[in-house]
């Protein structure tokens, strides 16, 4: 399923039963196949990290299950990268409904706090059942955190979380995202877990793309 034809229910299943768990599409220790384990960008996406270091993205989405499910692989995967790689989150939005989770994201960062909350945020929705998918909703949950309400909604309405947020949707069409979780490299590659199989296997490909990018 298209970026553009996602609706906030269809998103839930984004990237398909393949995500997570499927057969693998390729062996382990084989070298992972364009057009079909990834695709290489027609035009570079932006990136920001400085030269000489590989920048890898994972686009994600709090109420997504895979996204849920894959994130302590992930994190316990981002703390395994050398120094040369520079690993960053970037939350999307297939629409407007999705945008109270991205600011979510970016005020929990500008105030530090992902290190506390950025996992108790997926636990809340997907075992707690508190779905966070408004402003109200979410500045009832942080205020329950221990942290400074007034400050966070400050940050949340900021023109800093909203320029941060407007340019994670520019990143996100610019790598065409189809589906979370997905991971981008170095401006120039895409993969998720339709293409790749399954989570596992795009951390791989990614390597393998991290690994390639070195040597440009």
């Amino acid at each position: 399923m298209k970026r553009r034809e996602f609706s906030l229910a269809a998103s839930a299943a984004a990237a398909g039963a393949l995500s997570l768990g499927a057969s693998s599409s390729w062996a382990q220790g084989a070298a992972p196949k364009e057009g079909k384990d990834y695709i290489k960008l027609g035009k570079p996406a932006s990136v920001s990290a400085p030269a000489g270091k590989v920048e890898v993205v994972e686009f994600f989405w709090y109420s997504c299950p895979h996204c849920n499910v894959f994130e302590p692989q992930f994190e316990a995967w981002a703390k395994s990268q050398p120094a040369d790689v520079v690993v960053r989150r970037v939350p999307v939005a297939f629409n407007a409904s999705f945008v109270p989770q991205q600011k979510l994201y970016y005020a929990l960062e500008g105030m530090n706090l992902l290190p506390q909350l950025h996992a108790k945020v997926f636990r809340t929705i997907h075992v707690d059942r508190n779905l966070l998918k408004t402003d109200d909703a979410i500045f009832d949950w942080v205020g329950k955190q221990g942290v400074d309400l007034a400050k966070f909604k400050e940050v949340y309405n900021s023109f800093t979380v909203a320029n941060q947020a407007r340019k994670a949707a520019q990143l996100q069409n610019e790598y065409d995202v189809e589906g979370v979780p997905a991971m981008g490299v170095a401006g120039r590659y895409y993969t998720d877990g339709t293409k790749a199989g399954n989570m596992d296997n795009v951390l791989r490909v990614v390597n393998a793309l991290v690994a390639s990018s070195r040597k440009a």
